[in-house]
């Protein structure tokens, strides 16, 4: 048990690392090329990489399972790529980052409305006191303005497609490999990637322009490494510590953040350390469902597991 605990804990921390960096990606993409041409050729290098994996996962997912699969890949990985992208246009990727911590929030407001999953007040609680921690740290850094409300309304519903789709793979999908959701999913993505490539001009491009070839690699390294290798770890992580621990990994994205700021040279303050120890604890609480580790309450709430 200890073991497996330990596994959750190192993909939680890769998931970080991954999805943490993907932000900057993103804005390294849109240096030379359109949303449009970022989002698709994220999705389309997934898709590629995972093609020779799809070929065994037909064979093994049940037919009536396929639409769900896919849909899978249009609800929690298509649509919010191009919302993200769109986004990133006009608000920093810290922003992004920060508001893209919703997930949980919206994973337990679906589950519970939509798919009648059981939770606990502790879990919540652990929940609202990492949200916290977030809105805290945004806060305590720069100073990010919220004028444009309807980019920053794009990554909310991404969010809330993020929330939908961990309840539909935890519901649906939980006798299904990892490996062959996310194969199928990614390279039935392939065929509308590359179209909306050709409708933006992607091939037109001059690729001997550095900046072209910068944001093209920016772009593909987002999508093999962000969002096929990620997505397989995630869906992992959703069957062997539950939807509401695994999307709790958006919490790790601030600290990814901060570590960029402090290898471009930002400062950080006291405040900001401070409010990623509130973070940790909030994930800390939802990971173990109960108070147990504060002594005042131990012998209390002794046999009283959420």
């Amino acid at each position: 048990m200890a073991n497996s605990k330990w596994v959750n804990w190192i993909i939680f921390i890769a998931l970080s690392l991954v999805w943490g960096s993907s932000f900057i990606l993103m804005k390294q993409g849109l240096t030379a090329l359109s949303p449009y041409q970022v989002a698709s050729l994220r999705m389309l290098s997934a898709g590629l990489v995972l093609l020779p994996f799809a070929m065994k996962a037909l064979r093994q997912i049940p037919k009536g399972k396929m639409g769900m699969v896919i849909l899978s890949g249009i609800i929690g990985n298509f649509i919010p790529a191009f919302l993200f992208c769109i986004a990133e246009t006009k608000i920093d990727s810290s922003l992004a980052g920060i508001l893209n911590s919703l997930t949980p929030l919206f994973t337990i407001i679906v589950g519970v409305s939509f798919f009648k999953v059981q939770t606990s007040f502790v879990k919540v609680l652990g929940i609202i006191i990492g949200f916290v921690g977030l809105s805290l740290l945004f806060a305590a850094g720069k100073n990010v303005s919220f004028e444009n409300l309807s980019y920053t309304s794009l990554i909310l519903i991404a969010t809330f497609f993020y929330g939908v789709n961990v309840n539909f793979v935890g519901r649906y999908m939980q006798n299904i490999k990892a490996l062959h959701i996310t194969s199928i999913a990614f390279v039935f993505l392939i065929v509308p990637s590359i179209l909306v490539l050709l409708f933006n001009g992607f091939f037109k491009l001059d690729f001997t322009n550095h900046s072209v070839i910068h944001a093209t690699l920016s772009s593909t390294v987002l999508g093999i490494v962000g969002t096929s290798i990620a997505t397989v770890l995630f869906y992992l992580l959703v069957k062997r510590a539950g939807i509401i621990f695994a999307s709790l990994v958006t919490y790790g994205i601030p600290f990814v953040a901060v570590a960029w700021g402090v290898l471009f040279g930002e400062s950080i303050a006291p405040a900001q350390l401070a409010c990623m120890l509130i973070i940790l604890l909030g994930v800390y609480i939802v990971n173990r469902g109960n108070l147990d580790f504060l002594p005042f309450l131990k012998k209390k709430d002794q046999g009283h597991h959420g």
